[in-house]
C-alpha cells in the first residue's frame, strides 16, 4: 500500500476549526499559537470562535488551514510515532494547500509558511477590486467542454478575462475571470448541458490571468523564502508531476497564482505511480471526495479531529 497525503485549500475553512485539536494535545496548541506568533495576530482565536466574516478573507483563510493541517501532522508526529517520509509516497495540495504540503514535507518552515501565506492571500485579495472578477463551478462539464465555454464567455464579453481555473474532478471544473465574462460562460454552459452552474462565493477570480499582480509580489516573497529539498516528492498543481528541486518549487508556486490547478491529473498521476490511499490532513473532506470522484478504486481517508488521528496512527 502506497499513500499519498494531501492537504485542502481555500473554502474548507470553519468557525471552530482547531478548537477540539487544541484542547486534546499540546502538541497542536503549540502550533496554534506559534502561527499567532509569526503573524503576530490572534489568528487561532478567530478559527476556534469567529466571526466567520473575517475568517474567510483571504489573507486568514490561507494561514489557518495550514495551521489546522500541520497541527495534526505535529500530533501525529510526536504522539503517533509518525513520520511523513516514511508513511507516504507524495505530499500534494490544493491551492495554498501546495504551501502546506510543503510544510509537512520540511520545505517550509511552519512560522515561514503562516506569513507567505498571509502575503500571498492579501496580494491575491488586492489583485481585482472586488465585484469585477468572479469564479464559477460548472458541474456534468469536462475541462476542454470548460475551457470552450470559458473561451466564448470572454469573447462575448468583449474580451475580458474567462478561463478554466480549477480541474477537480471528472464533471467539476471551475472558472476564473472578469465577473462579466464568467457569467457570459455560465450562460453558454447551460444553454450547452451543463447539469449545473454556480456562481461561487469567493472574493476574487483565482487562478487566471487577472492574479498577474499576486504573482509579482509572490515572485518577490519566494526568491527570499528559505525552501529546502522535501523529504517527499510535491505534485504540483501547475504540472501534475512531482517536484522536489527548491528552484522547481519556487517557480512553480509562483506559477500557480495566475495557472489552472491540475487537481484531477494530480490524483491520477499518484494513482499511476503506486498510491492506492490518500489521506487528507486538516479541515473538511473535499479532497477525500475528490479522490473517490477520480477514481472509485482510491481508498480515501480524512485525519481532522483527535478520533481520527486516534484512528489513523492505529494503522501506521
Amino acid at each position: 500500500m502506497a499513500r499519498a497525503f494531501v492537504f485542502p485549500g481555500q473554502g474548507a475553512q470553519a468557525v471552530g476549526m482547531g478548537k477540539e485539536l487544541a484542547a486534546a494535545f499540546p502538541a497542536a496548541k503549540h502550533v496554534f499559537q506559534e502561527v499567532d506568533d509569526a503573524l503576530e495576530q490572534h489568528l487561532s482565536k478567530l478559527m476556534f470562535g469567529g466571526p466567520e466574516e473575517d475568517l474567510v478573507l483571504t489573507e486568514n483563510a490561507q494561514p489557518a488551514l495550514m495551521a489546522m493541517s500541520m497541527a495534526i501532522i505535529r500530533v501525529l508526529s510526536g504522539e503517533g510515532n509518525f513520520d511523513l517520509a516514511a508513511a507516504g509516497k507524495y505530499v500534494a495540495g490544493h491551492s495554498l494547500g501546495e504551501y502546506t504540503a510543503l510544510t509537512a514535507a520540511g520545505a517550509f518552515q511552519i512560522a515561514d509558511a503562516a506569513r507567505i501565506l498571509k502575503i500571498r492571500g492579501q496580494a491575491m485579495q488586492a489583485a481585482v477590486p472586488v465585484g469585477e472578477g468572479a469564479m464559477a463551478a460548472l458541474l456534468g462539464v469536462e475541462l476542454d467542454q470548460a475551457q470552450e465555454f470559458a473561451a466564448q464567455g470572454a469573447e462575448g464579453a468583449e474580451g475580458g478575462v474567462c478561463t478554466a481555473g480549477n480541474d477537480n474532478a471528472p464533471g467539476q471544473v471551475v472558472i476564473s475571470g472578469d465577473t462579466a465574462a464568467v457569467e457570459r460562460a455560465l450562460e453558454i454552459a447551460v444553454e450547452n448541458g451543463a447539469k449545473r452552474s454556480i456562481m461561487l462565493q469567493v472574493s476574487a477570480p483565482f487562478h487566471c490571468a487577472l492574479m498577474s499582480p499576486a504573482a509579482e509580489v509572490m515572485e518577490k516573497e519566494l526568491a527570499a523564502a528559505r525552501i529546502e529539498r522535501p523529504s517527499l516528492p510535491v505534485i504540483a498543481n501547475v504540472t501534475a508531476e512531482e517536484a522536489s528541486a527548491p528552484e522547481d518549487i519556487r517557480r512553480l508556486l509562483v506559477e500557480q497564482v495566475t495557472s489552472l490547478v491540475r487537481w484531477r491529473e494530480c490524483v491520477l498521476y499518484m494513482r499511476d505511480h503506486d498510491v492506492d490511499t490518500v489521506v487528507e490532513i486538516g479541515a473538511g473532506k473535499v479532497l477525500t471526495g475528490l479522490s473517490r470522484r477520480i477514481d472509485r478504486e482510491l481508498t480515501g481517508i480524512s485525519v481532522q479531529t483527535p478520533d481520527d488521528i486516534e484512528a489513523f496512527a492505529a494503522t501506521l
